[in-house]
């Protein structure tokens, strides 16, 4: 499925609710694919019918990360994720969070690593329309960033 905008993804999630599909929903800036992303995307598709991946912006990624982010731009990020079989929808956001798209979206389950359990930008939004929150274990060993920093330590 093409890159999807939020019009043609609330078009969808009303398809998707009136044929009883539970939809997962989680987001990052999954700038370098790792296998640690991979498990997440997996085990997110085990607790619904369709995951839909939102991918932060460039212009948020470099807001969170710095100006030496994304690497690969949204367009690129978000074109690698729906190669993904688990994966069954994509789109971008810009804001600071995915809050807007969620309240447009209100999927049935919305999904984070455990490293952000601490806060899960949206959770209210998600419970307060019936929803569940789950955080997933972090994969250990695998970071983008500790990734990027080992590629520049290792070519000086």
């Amino acid at each position: 499925m093409p890159l999807l905008e939020r019009s043609a993804l609330a078009e969808l999630r009303r398809e998707w609710r009136a044929a009883g599909k539970t939809v997962v929903f989680t987001n990052g800036c999954f700038d370098l694919l790792h296998p640690g992303h991979i498990r997440l995307f997996e085990a997110a598709r085990r607790h619904g019918d369709i995951l839909v991946v939102a991918v932060n912006g460039d212009d948020c990624v470099r807001r969170l990360k710095g100006d030496t982010r994304p690497i690969l731009p949204a367009v690129e990020r978000a074109a690698t994720l729906d190669a993904l079989a688990a994966v069954d929808a994509v789109t971008v956001f810009d804001e600071d969070t995915p809050c807007e798209l969620l309240e447009v979206l209100l999927p049935d389950v919305l999904i984070k690593g455990s490293d952000w359990s601490h806060w899960i930008a949206g959770r209210e939004i998600v419970e307060e329309a019936g929803g569940q929150v789950f955080p997933i274990p972090v994969e250990p060993g695998y970071s983008t960033t500790d990734l990027v920093q080992m590629i520049l330590d290792r070519n000086p």
